[in-house]
């Protein structure tokens, strides 16, 4: 009853520093409208706060953006959790996202439905081959993963471009060829759903696919064997192997799933039928890097990133709103940057305060041990 008590404070004390955190990032953001333009200030504000719902297809926006939120956040906080910094979600996305477009554009002999679930079991594969790398890197070297991850995203990037260059290439828009229309996720009826006029939003069945992984990896980090042996070794991995769980074996697993979650990301994004293709560029894809702090955000709760990734998709519609009223939409990255900084301030904070409230718990039934002995 007393670890469970434990353990509840312990989830109270998370939840507000992320409420906090957020309350602060906001504060923040509205003092840098006032700065930049003092008379419209209010009105940006109120775009910021209301602009994810303030139409249909608003609503339907902050979805489709969310659903690569959700799914790198996933992958981050899935290696969190098992002891493990996933900071190459961002080549793990591009090179699922890849893979998803290749088999959306070549596999066109397939039938719709199947064609869509291959594309985005390829997106997995190709995520997990990225994450084997650093995973067998950290099991077998004992190489920081951070590093070898930092060098997988760009090894991702310069591998997608060379390779949509030779196979799938767009010269006239300098991008990648659009998936085939048999392989786009349905939509479900979103798109009559959260429609402004004759413009629907770009929400489909990713965000679905998003959710049920996110419940998914819940379950396999909390009520599964397979989920604990991985924990046990974030935790404390002496113990874990001691206890008999193969170290090496989790480290990589870890990482192959959480670079699956990332390249599903990618799949989803680029099977949303929004008629794009994957962008030439030489910096790693921006949804990877965003996942990360839609895991601190969550504290890697895969059922809080769900949240946080709708939450980080909201302001992004916001910040979108905002530009109405004359601001720039960057602001929101600053916004979400203070959010990010505070969360970790308070948190940290509030895991103090709760050591010195068990030092002085013990401390207490030391002195009533030691009177009841006299």
């Amino acid at each position: 009853m007393k670890n469970n008590s434990l353990l509840a404070r312990d989830g109270v004390q998370k939840a507000l520093a992320s409420v906090i955190a957020i309350f602060i990032g906001m504060l923040v953001g509205f003092a840098i409208l006032l700065i930049s333009n003092p008379a419209r200030a209010v009105e940006g504000f109120i775009e910021i706060v209301i602009g994810g719902v303030s139409s249909r297809k608003n609503i339907g926006q902050v979805l489709f953006y969310a659903t690569p939120l959700i799914m790198t956040g996933l992958s981050v906080g899935f290696a969190k959790k098992t002891g493990l910094f996933n900071i190459g979600a961002p080549g793990q996305y591009m090179v699922g996202a890849f893979a998803a477009v290749l088999v959306g554009v070549k596999c066109t002999f397939l039938p719709p439905i199947l064609h869509c679930l291959v594309a985005l079991i390829a997106a997995g594969l190709a995520g997990a081959v990225w994450g084997v790398v650093p995973g067998a890197l950290k099991a077998c070297f004992g190489i920081n993963e951070v590093i070898s991850c930092i060098m997988m995203n760009y090894i991702g990037a310069s591998t997608s471009n060379l390779l949509i260059r030779r196979m799938i290439f767009d010269k006239a828009r300098n991008q990648s060829l659009r998936p085939a229309d048999s392989a786009v996720l349905p939509k479900l009826g979103f798109d009559k759903l959260f429609v402004d006029g004759a413009t629907p939003s770009s929400a489909n069945a990713g965000i679905l696919v998003a959710v049920l992984l996110g419940v998914l990896t819940w379950v396999l980090l909390e009520k599964t064997q397979f989920g604990f042996e991985l924990k046990a070794c974030g935790f404390n991995r002496d113990a874990a192997k001691y206890a008999g769980i193969s170290e090496k074996r989790s480290i990589v697993l870890a990482m192959v799933i959480a670079g699956a979650l990332a390249g599903i990301g990618g799949g989803l994004m680029l099977l949303a039928g929004a008629g794009t293709g994957i962008a030439i560029t030489d910096t790693p894809a921006a949804e990877g890097f965003n996942g990360i702090p839609v895991a601190l955000l969550g504290m890697s709760n895969p059922i809080a990133i769900i949240f946080t990734g709708i939450f980080m998709a909201y302001l992004t519609v916001g910040g979108l709103s905002m530009q109405s009223v004359g601001f720039v939409p960057q602001i929101i990255d600053i916004i979400s940057a203070v959010i990010i900084y505070f969360a970790a301030f308070v948190l940290f904070f509030s895991q103090l305060m709760s050591k010195l409230a068990k030092h002085k718990e013990t401390s207490g039934a030391k002195t009533e041990k030691g009177g009841d002995g006299q």
